[in-house]
C-alpha cells in the first residue's frame, strides 16, 4: 500500500512538472558566417541581447541578439541623428548605420559586456562624454556621435579604422596599425559601411578586395582576395573594373 501511494505521488509530481511552462532562458544569435545559433548560455562575444516580446509565457524569459525593429521606420530618432551629426560634422547615414548595427534602434539595448543604449556606449565611455543616462536617446546619441567624431579625428578621417576602434577599442587598432584581424570587427566595419551606403561596401558579396603582402625570398609579393584574411595585416583596395 505504501509503495502504491509513493507511485501515485511520484506520477503526480511528474505530470505537474510537465505541465509547468518552460522557464529556461534561451539565447539566439548569428555567428560570423550568419549561422543561427541557439543556446541556454549567453554568447561570449559583445553581441547585444534583447527581450523577445509578445512570445507568450513559455518564452517570456527568452532573449535574442537581434532586435525586433532593425530600422527606425517611424523616424523617431531622425531629428536627433541629424542634429548631432551636423554638430559633429558627421555623415548622418553613418550615424544611422552605427545605431542600426549596434542596437537595432532599441534604446534599451544592453550587451553582455555592459554597452548600453542606441549607440551601445560602455559605462566608461559614457562617463567620459558626460552621458548620465545612456538609455536616454538624446544623451546616448550626443555621447556616441562625440565619441565617433573623436575616433575619426584620431585616425585622420579613416572611417574603417574609426569604426574598428568603436568596436574593438582604439588601443587594439593602435596595436595592429590597421583593422584588427578579428572576424567580428571586420564584419562590423563592412556591415556599417554597407548600411551607410559606402561605395566599396560589399553588395552581392563582392565589392571589396583585400590585399595582403607575403615576403618571399626577401621580396614582398602581393595577394588579392574578396575574403578577409584569417590573420595578419591587410589593406582594402577598390575592386578592379
Amino acid at each position: 500500500m505504501q509503495a502504491r501511494t509513493l507511485f501515485v505521488i511520484g506520477a503526480t509530481i511528474l505530470v505537474w512538472a510537465a505541465a509547468r511552462p518552460a522557464r529556461a532562458q534561451i539565447y539566439s544569435w548569428r555567428d560570423a558566417v550568419g549561422t543561427l545559433v541557439l543556446s541556454d548560455h549567453p554568447p561570449t562575444d559583445q553581441s547585444a541581447t534583447y527581450a523577445v516580446t509578445d512570445a507568450g509565457e513559455r518564452t517570456s524569459h527568452n532573449r535574442t541578439t537581434r532586435a525586433a525593429a532593425q530600422t527606425d521606420s517611424t523616424g523617431r530618432y531622425e531629428a536627433l541623428i541629424a542634429r548631432h551629426a551636423q554638430l559633429r560634422h558627421l555623415d548622418p547615414d553613418l550615424v544611422r548605420a552605427v545605431i542600426q548595427v549596434e542596437s537595432g534602434f532599441d534604446p534599451r539595448a544592453r550587451s553582455n559586456k555592459g554597452a548600453e543604449g542606441l549607440m551601445q556606449l560602455m559605462p566608461a565611455t559614457a562617463a567620459d562624454y558626460g552621458v548620465r543616462d545612456p538609455y536616454d536617446p538624446a544623451e546616448n546619441i550626443r555621447g556616441g556621435t562625440a565619441y565617433l567624431r573623436d575616433l575619426l579625428d584620431r585616425y585622420h578621417d579613416d572611417e574603417r579604422l574609426a569604426l574598428a576602434a568603436y568596436n574593438a577599442g582604439p588601443g587594439t587598432v593602435d596595436r595592429y596599425g590597421t583593422v584588427p584581424p578579428y572576424a567580428e570587427t571586420r564584419q562590423y566595419v563592412l556591415k556599417i559601411r554597407k548600411a551607410a551606403g559606402a561605395a566599396d561596401a560589399p553588395v552581392g558579396g563582392r565589392h571589396v578586395i583585400y590585399k595582403t603582402i607575403e615576403i618571399v625570398d626577401g621580396r614582398p609579393v602581393p595577394h588579392y582576395s574578396d575574403k578577409p584574411p584569417a590573420s595578419g595585416p591587410y589593406e582594402i583596395v577598390d575592386q578592379p573594373q
